[in-house]
């Protein structure tokens, strides 16, 4: 079943002439990882913002055709509502922290104060997000103490402690040294795991090809391709839309190793050693 349903979905950001989204068109199931890729400015954070309700809610401008989260069709919806089904998490930790809280478990609980739940399923929210983010040793430190991979994963456990079906990132590793992105890529596989339904838009393509179940790959504010990571990373014009195939991936096709049966090149290390073995 379909928890998110776009159709012909087109945006244009006020004063512009040109649409930030041109007639994007996917569907995706419940408890799908889907990594969303594309050079700078190919749309990627516009497709996040709407699949929030930010768009066309926060951001005015010219707005078409059809996103449905979770059931509800959002340009119907005020972002409010879309928020207690759909958590956005931000490039910047600290665009998501409200400067008002002390301490990690205060910024937790902030968002399901406002909601106006009782203390007891606060705290037991709150607690449950610090076991399931692996943070719960930092929950009186200050926030701004912490490291910017830290810094994530309290941000990514606000949003996670509302209980949102479908959670987004956009781009939240950007900004992280390599230890910081590999905390944030294994708290969201778990997430995954445990049937939350995932959209990454992230320019660490091995990670993606690594952890993602499907991959969007946008250019130029349209979709080019929606596929499993092994079909999209294995097109021949991947560098015409600015994006480089996983590191294995290049290796792969440089030796001639394609996955069995297909004509796709494998993009993780296991695929790649898989398809060596097969062969000898």
């Amino acid at each position: 079943m379909s928890i998110i349903q776009v159709e012909g979905l087109k945006y244009k950001y006020p004063n512009t002439d040109k649409l930030a989204l041109n007639d994007v068109s996917f569907e995706v199931k419940e408890g799908e990882f889907i990594g969303l890729v594309g050079r700078n400015k190919a749309g990627k954070s516009t497709l996040c913002f709407a699949l929030a309700g930010l768009v066309p809610h926060f951001f005015s401008g010219g707005y078409g055709g059809k996103v449905i989260v979770n059931g509800l069709e959002v340009r119907h919806h005020e972002v409010g509502e879309i928020s207690t089904h759909v958590g956005l998490v931000f490039e910047n930790p600290f665009s998501q922290m409200t400067g008002s809280k002390t301490n990690v478990f205060e910024e937790i609980a902030f968002g399901l104060e406002n909601i106006g739940l009782e203390r007891k399923q606060i705290i037991e929210r709150v607690n449950t997000s610090l076991e399931l983010l692996d943070i719960a040793a930092l929950k009186d430190q200050n926030p701004f103490d912490l490291s910017g991979g830290q810094m994530q994963r309290v941000a990514i456990a606000s949003v996670i402690a509302m209980r949102p079906k479908i959670l987004i990132l956009d781009e939240p590793t950007s900004q992280l040294d390599p230890q910081g992105s590999e905390e944030v890529f294994k708290v969201v596989e778990n997430l995954s795991k445990e049937g939350m339904t995932i959209i990454m838009a992230e320019h660490k393509i091995d990670k993606v090809a690594h952890y993602a179940d499907r991959i969007l790959l946008m250019d130029d504010s349209k979709m080019i391709d929606f596929d499993v990571p092994e079909k999209v990373f294995s097109r021949d014009d991947l560098q015409e839309h600015g994006i480089e195939p996983p590191v294995v991936t290049r290796i792969a096709k440089a030796l001639g190793i394609r996955k069995q049966g297909s004509d796709d090149y494998p993009v993780t290390i296991k695929g790649f050693t898989q398809e060596i073995g097969d062969k000898l």
